[in-house]
């Protein structure tokens, strides 16, 4: 029999009322329309007649008649009786006096409504009925591989929108049990039939993977999961050796394309997360199906590391050691130049006579002199050359095939004895030899005249490799992160069985022409707004047009804004908010905000089974606190508690803890978030930015790349992460290095938490391009970053849908940049379908910007999204420019303000390990941040609910607390947070309602300037 899966909660939910229901569930279940009115004038008595509602009401609702229809929340009641007209609604008290007549109104409600009892089959309709149902959940159960508890909510939702009376809580859990059961053993049964198909003897190839060879201590599928480490060539080749065993396999031949991919992706995770003796132990046909699973998603995790590993290699051992030698030359040349400079100044020859200075000298210092270095690097390549030369997993495009022929040569080269057969000129793809690298190729003085340098090119073929990997002209199958994106787009009828849906969610149902005139004409508009402003403004105006005397370019002067004052009003209140906040520990903080929330109960188990494990919130809260404030596992372990021994925290961790139940767990945080009464002051979550905070990575790993300005000598990562206006974390992702944000910003944006979809995306400066720009509004934002040179930003005007221009009077200077339509209109199919594959998560777009930029030399579709995307960077800028009002510009620098604060919290959680994190693989990286980022929404939770209720306090005691100022308090204060020491997990929140206040010795208003406020405004 099914295991059962549904907490005490659930079970309580499905027949009962647990919570008021809110504003919007009223009007939508319990509003009375002229049918119900007639339904319910069949009974006289005002009770009865309210009574009737209330079960019209509750089974519209919960999808059944309770046993007690009076065990309503009383506002329901209220709402129902004020439509009915009823002054005193405790009459309904008496409905039940006499327990048939609410059977009698229950039978007649079902009737009168057309609902159907579940185990009913004893009429047609009632057995089609039943048979759709069944059918809907082996389908859903077999299509969408979610857990027990979803599929159960989703066969509620199906129940009730058919008007089909709900059964018992355990006759439809068992049911949904029972169909998840049988569709893992079609799935097990139907994998496991089409690997023995490809080849008899692969089962057992894929079980002796789980055998522990002799002399050895781990296994040999143990051995598979090691990624690399080190960044060198001998660890290149272990790379491609471990791509290479997986790919001996011949996994491609197992056809699973029966089988949806969402199973396959859980049946790997679930293997992933599995022990080689816990595989083993699986009874078949499951052993045979998860193994399949597992070295399918490990031989194309093998194939990005070692691709992640090349270009981590060609970029930190090759190119940038080279390029820094050919700058100490161009040091060295300096002084000279200097010198001969001086004399030609002398001489009146300025120009002319320098430029031949610096030809004779070497007109391509830099670039020759890097290309030089790159040559004496050839030894760290030699080792890996043939492996690479021989990777069946690379393809390319058809702007990638002279490279990749040219990578297949390279086993050949490399074993090429060149001092007894120098490689000739007609043996090598002169095309890919640019000028650049043709001193080096063609001009050794060591070789024979003629003669081309074997190393030379092989190192210039490997950096057109590089280049195509990056531009994914060349690209790997199966692969993650170096797929090719141009296969994952919508294409044919795949695109137009959606394409309706998707387009009409993005606005885009318009034809072109019609789109197009509509953002023309919101664009003259700005620009006449604009001129208008500046003309009104005066001298008054934050901004003016600026002509250099001499002639040349116009610019705008931007007068820079200043910092908003600060009554003495609010720095008191501010400091009252300081002293009333209760004093807390982490552990405590965490605890009590799963008391509120429950969002503790989001972490279930791997393989989706019922947990009847005690304590398990206690030990979830040290996990997250180790991971978080990354202190590792001692500081939080006590052996003589059950919930918190070493073992346990093991167990918990293997098995809970992970990318989706952290997820699952920031959703109903960022849910409670928006309903905190102060958190509608800040804003409605609409607006978000998205911005990085850097983590030093000290350990060896591939997964973390270099940059000297945040990580000295060493390397480490970026933690994108998007926070709303509602001062919500809402989504976050790990970058190796400081990469440009804004080819990862999308990405985190479509793949959101929870919480309202922003409508206006903000990020700090150098992170825009007009592409960027583009896509962003095909897809419903407003990117709106935050420029450092405003002034001398490029501005863009477009001829009106009659073919006139306007006149923009003294902007006329500025507005001198004209857009191209037609390249938008003639890419517009195309541009559509890239819509619509980024928000149905087709395809990332990081793949695609890449795709689309080539690197400086974009191609039509990507010079299509540019020219599209000038028109709303212009308009972005227009109001940021603004002359008279600047509270765009205002609303923008305090997200981003938020978003520091956010950050200065999260290092102060993180101290451990001076905030470096110590994880070597992504996976570790990734989970290890967002249980930081979990744990931040938290404790900005907890602060705005006591926050909250501290100005109702306030308010209560005939303060005038000014709405103002509520929306200049901010939830990432921390000096009454405590992160440190051996951690006490144990709850000391009330039983009821919130901790108390702190005192009332509040600082006197005539003392506010001397208040002490932390930097966050708390």
């Amino acid at each position: 029999m099914p295991a059962e899966f549904l907490s005490a909660e659930h079970r309580a939910a499905y027949v009962s009322f647990i919570e008021v229901p809110s504003l919007s569930d009223l009007e939508k279940f319990f509003f009375l329309d002229s049918f119900d009115r007639n339904v319910i004038a069949q009974s006289r008595a005002d009770s009865h007649r309210l009574g009737v509602a209330v079960q019209i009401g509750t089974v519209r609702y919960k999808g059944l008649f309770l046993e007690d229809p009076l065990a309503v929340p009383w506002p329901v009641v209220d709402y129902l009786a004020e439509q009915l007209g009823i002054g005193d609604a405790s009459q309904v008290k008496k409905y039940a006096e006499r327990p048939k007549t609410t059977y009698e109104h229950a039978w007649m409600i079902r009737d009168a409504y057309g609902y159907h009892t579940f185990d009913d089959t004893n009429s047609w309709s009632e057995r089609q009925l039943t048979r759709q149902f069944r059918t809907f959940l082996h389908g859903r159960a077999w299509t969408h591989a979610e857990g027990p508890v979803a599929l159960f909510e989703q066969s509620v939702a199906w129940l009730r929108r058919h008007r089909v009376l709900l059964p018992g809580v355990t006759v439809l859990e068992r049911l949904v049990g029972s169909v998840r059961e049988r569709a893992d053993v079609r799935m097990y049964t139907v994998v496991t039939k089409q690997v023995r198909r490809a080849d008899p003897h692969l089962p057992t190839a894929l079980s002796d993977l789980l055998v522990v060879p002799e002399g050895s201590r781990i296994s040999e599928l143990e051995k598979l999961r090691q990624a690399p480490k080190r960044t060198s060539g001998t660890e290149m080749v272990r790379a491609l050796q471990r791509v290479d065993n997986l790919a001996a396999f011949g996994l491609s031949r197992v056809a699973v394309s029966k089988v949806p991919v969402r199973r396959m992706k859980t049946l790997a995770k679930y293997g992933a997360g599995s022990k080689a003796p816990a595989l083993d132990r699986l009874v078949e046909p499951r052993r045979t199906a998860t193994l399949l699973a597992v070295t399918r998603s490990l031989e194309a995790e093998a194939i990005d590391d070692a691709l992640d590993l090349f270009a981590l290699l060609m970029a930190t051992r090759l190119i940038s050691p080279a390029r820094r030698k050919s700058a100490d030359e161009r040091l060295r040349m300096l002084p000279r130049l200097e010198r001969a400079f001086k004399l030609v100044a002398k001489a009146g020859r300025v120009l002319v006579d320098q430029l031949d200075l610096v030809d004779q000298e070497g007109a391509d210092l830099d670039v020759a002199a890097m290309r030089a270095a790159l040559v004496e690097k050839y030894h760290t390549v030699r080792p890996f050359l043939r492996l690479l030369g021989e990777l069946k997993a690379l393809s390319a495009a058809q702007g990638g095939r002279r490279v990749l022929a040219a990578v297949r040569r390279l086993p050949e080269l490399s074993r090429r004895q060149v001092s007894k057969k120098p490689l000739l000129p007609r043996e090598i793809d002169a095309a890919l030899v640019t000028a650049s690298w043709k001193r080096a190729v063609y001009a050794n003085p060591d070789l024979p005249q003629g003669a081309v340098d074997r190393d030379a090119y092989v190192v210039c073929v490997l950096e057109h490799l590089l280049r195509a990997l990056t531009i994914r002209d060349v690209f790997a199958t199966p692969s993650l992160r170096w797929a090719d994106p141009r296969a994952h787009l919508l294409a044919g009828a795949r695109w137009e069985s959606i394409a309706e849906d998707v387009l009409a969610s993005l606005s885009l149902t318009d034809p072109v022409q019609e789109h197009l005139n509509g953002k023309v004409l919101a664009l003259d508009a700005a620009w006449k707004q604009m001129d208008a402003r500046l003309e009104e403004a005066g001298e008054d105006a934050l901004v003016s047009v600026v002509t250099p005397a001499g002639g040349g370019r116009a610019r705008l002067s931007v007068e820079k804004l200043g910092a908003l004052g600060e009554s003495e009003s609010l720095a008191w209140l501010r400091a009252a908010c300081q002293a009333m906040l209760p004093r807390i520990d982490l552990p405590e903080l965490l605890l009590e905000v799963h008391a509120w929330t429950g969002f503790l109960d989001a972490y279930v188990h791997l393989a989706d089974i019922s947990t009847r494990m005690n304590h398990l919130p206690t030990s979830l809260v040290a996990l997250l606190i180790s991971e978080a404030c990354n202190v590792g596992l001692t500081p939080v372990i006590k052996a003589g508690e059950e919930a918190l021994t070493r073992g346990r925290l093991s167990h918990v961790d293997q098995n809970y803890v992970r990318a989706e139940t952290h997820a699952a767990a920031n959703a109903i945080l960022i849910a409670h978030q928006g309903k905190v009464p102060i958190v509608a002051s800040w804003g409605g979550g609409l607006l978000a930015s998205v911005d990085g905070l850097r983590f030093v990575v000290p350990v060896k790993t591939i997964n973390a790349g270099p940059s000297p300005k945040y990580y000295g000598y060493k390397r480490g990562i970026t933690w994108l992460n998007a926070v709303n206006d509602q001062v919500a974390g809402i989504g976050q992702m790990v970058v190796p290095g400081t990469p440009r944000d804004s080819l990862y910003i999308l990405d985190c944006l479509i793949n959101l938490d929870a919480g309202p979809k922003p409508e206006l995306v903000t990020t700090d400066q150098a992170s825009d391009s007009d592409m960027v720009f583009g896509i962003f509004s095909m897809l419903g934002y407003r990117f709106a970053p935050r420029f450092a040179d405003l002034g001398d930003q490029r501005f863009w005007r477009v001829e009106l849908p009659d073919g006139t221009t306007s006149a923009y009077g003294v902007l006329e200077a500025i507005a001198r940049n004209k857009l191209n339509t037609k390249k938008v209109i003639a890419q517009w199919p195309d541009m559509l379908r890239v819509a619509g594959s980024l928000v149905t998560n087709q395809v990332r777009a990081y793949d695609l910007l890449r795709m689309f930029a080539r690197q400086g030399s974009p191609t039509p579709l990507g010079q299509a999204f540019a020219e599209y995307g000038r028109i709303d960077k212009t308009m972005h800028l227009l109001s940021m420019l603004d002359p008279m009002d600047s509270s765009y510009r205002r609303s923008l620098g305090k997200q981003l303000s938020v978003q520091e604060s956010r950050h200065r919290l999260a290092r102060k959680i993180c101290h451990g390990n001076s905030g470096r994190i110590r994880q070597a693989y992504r996976e570790g990286q990734e989970d290890q941040l967002a249980a930081l980022g979990l744990v931040i929404n938290a404790v900005v939770l907890w602060n705005s609910r006591y926050l909250s209720a501290i100005v109702d306090q306030l308010r209560a005691q005939g303060v005038p607390v000014k709405d103002e100022f509520v929306a200049r308090l901010s939830p990432l204060g921390h000096a009454h947070l405590n992160c440190l020491g051996r951690y006490a997990i144990a709850s000391s929140a009330p039983d009821k309602g919130l901790r108390p206040l702190g005192a009332a010795a509040l600082p006197e208003v005539g003392a506010a300037s001397a208040a002490v406020v932390d930097d966050d405004g708390v």
